[in-house]
């Protein structure tokens, strides 16, 4: 029996590679793309950035996502961020409250939109491009 395939062509429950980090944009403000690109364009110098790192323990995945995410932020934030390391196994609480379904993931919960990046942070430019530090 074939597997059923999406519109774009992929056969439905291909798994996406683990090596690629996914950036999820949720608009909570109601502002449309227009808006956010008036903010943005409007020359000011960035707000603090609030970033909430969720690990699993001691793994290598964790380690390197953490390594990854303070270099970026020494780069590319310079002392205009606030990281926090929140390990879901210390804090399952935390975890569900805050939907995540995957480790290690970045949240970036100020300035709105959240956005959120599922990896270990390898991928420096698509971190920067899901941050809003870049554009492609």
């Amino acid at each position: 029996m074939a597997a059923k395939r999406t519109p774009t062509g992929k056969a439905r429950g291909a798994r996406r590679s683990a090596a690629k980090p996914r950036v999820r944009t949720t608009n909570r403000s109601g502002a449309g793309p227009a808006k956010r690109a008036r903010k943005s364009a409007s020359g000011k110098p960035p707000a603090t950035m609030l970033l909430r790192l969720y690990i699993a323990g001691t793994s290598v995945r964790s380690t390197r996502a953490i390594q990854n995410a303070r270099k970026i932020c020494d780069e590319h934030l310079a002392g205009r961020y606030q990281l926090e390391v929140i390990d879901i196994l210390q804090q399952p609480a935390l975890a569900r409250d805050h939907q995540i379904l995957a480790v290690p993931t970045l949240i970036r919960t100020l300035p709105v939109p959240l956005r959120r990046i599922i990896g270990d942070l390898s991928e420096q430019e698509v971190v920067l491009f899901g941050l809003d530090l870049k554009t492609k």
